[in-house]
């Protein structure tokens, strides 16, 4: 047990050391892309600070696969330089032995960022995105799904709409049972207008049997006034309607199974959020896979020689199995995969592949 706690700890320091160098490294290269990405004259050197903060821990957050392995590669090249490593062999401790510790604090790690970090990350995230939309376009469009259906707003400067429909199509750019509410710049309500169908076309809201109540005057019934056909302009696009729904690591953890089910109440298949969610229950699994791929390649003495080799064939496999995970995640967003097989797939892989390679390199 006193070996267990030494190598978790060692294990544990490396980690801090190799976080402490990339957050030294990221935070300048970030500041300066965030300086070039606000690109408006009115925002400083402060406020791009403030959004490299933001979108700190985000980075850090999908690069922890990176932090393990090489936190594995220090502490195992350290026990071997200084014979450390030599000794806990010889004590009788075989190789899959001694990957315990690491393994184990790997797990936690991976779980300490599932329910804690995540949540922080989907805040940080969410705030990112607001401000920096705020400071390159002005414009304000937020998109949330709830249990009364989907809610859209889009606008500027010269007045918002906020938009509700009962369901809408795959890409949210067709609208059924929809009601458009439409305010000037100053927060005056104009009108309401309930239609059918409203489908995004050519820069404006094609709605089919439309009914407009004008909310200026003292009885909108009696003004009230229906359409066949009705056109009302729009600044949303495809894309923007999208993206307004965020990167899935901007919903926390905890409610990201409550918001899947909303969307697909509300007619999207969340494929995307989907996937997200079993990538990221998985991830301990992921972290613990890029442990043993480290310790396959660098438990072995220095004086035998090849270290460096070793090392790059550990980050290649490493980099190997995260690229690997990120096209399985890809193709179960595109529904080419099952979400499950895309999600476990890879970090079980890793795990199979490196323990063989243990084996096989293992002397008793």
């Amino acid at each position: 047990m006193i070996l267990h706690v030494y190598l978790a700890r060692r294990f544990l320091r490396s980690f801090v050391i190799v976080l402490a160098v990339f957050i030294a490294i990221l935070l300048p290269i970030d500041l300066a892309e965030q300086l070039r990405a606000i690109g408006t004259p009115d925002a400083g050197l402060r406020q791009a600070f403030q959004l490299a903060l933001l979108n700190l821990p985000g980075a850090l957050y999908r690069m922890l696969p990176l932090f393990i392995i090489l936190s594995t590669l220090v502490l195992f090249l350290s026990l071997s330089r200084t014979s450390e490593l030599v000794v806990v062999r010889a004590s009788g401790r075989s190789a899959l032995k001694s990957t315990i510790s690491p393994v184990l604090m790997s797990i936690l790690i991976g779980l300490i960022g599932l329910l804690i970090i995540n949540p922080l990350v989907a805040a940080t995230e969410r705030q990112y995105e607001v401000t920096i939309q705020q400071f390159q376009t002005g414009e304000e469009r937020t998109l949330s799904v709830s249990g009364e259906g989907l809610w859209l707003r889009q606008g500027n400067a010269a007045g918002q709409t906020v938009i509700r429909a009962a369901r809408a199509n795959a890409d949210g750019t067709e609208l059924f049972a929809a009601s458009f509410f439409v305010y000037d710049e100053g927060g005056q309500a104009l009108r309401r207008i309930d239609a059918d169908r409203a489908a995004l076309v050519d820069g404006a809201w094609q709605m089919a049997g439309a009914k407009i109540w004008p909310l200026t005057v003292a009885n909108p019934e009696a003004e009230a006034v229906t359409h066949e056909t009705y056109a009302l302009a729009s600044t949303l696009t495809r894309d923007q309607i999208r993206d307004s729904f965020g990167r899935p690591s901007t919903v926390p953890i905890y409610e990201l199974p409550r918001f899947i089910a909303q969307l697909r109440a509300a007619g999207f298949a969340a494929l995307q959020h989907r996937v997200w969610l079993m990538t990221e229950l998985a991830n301990p699994l992921m972290l613990a896979a890029m442990v043993l791929i480290a310790a396959s390649f660098t438990m072995r003495h220095t004086r035998f020689g090849k270290t460096g080799i070793m090392v790059l064939f550990a980050l290649l496999l490493g980099f190997g199995i995260f690229f690997l995970r990120n096209f399985a995640q890809v193709l179960g967003e595109s529904g080419q995969l099952p979400v499950a097989v895309a999600a476990w797939t890879p970090p079980l892989a890793a795990i199979l592949l490196s323990l063989g390679f243990l084996f096989h390199t293992e002397d008793g």
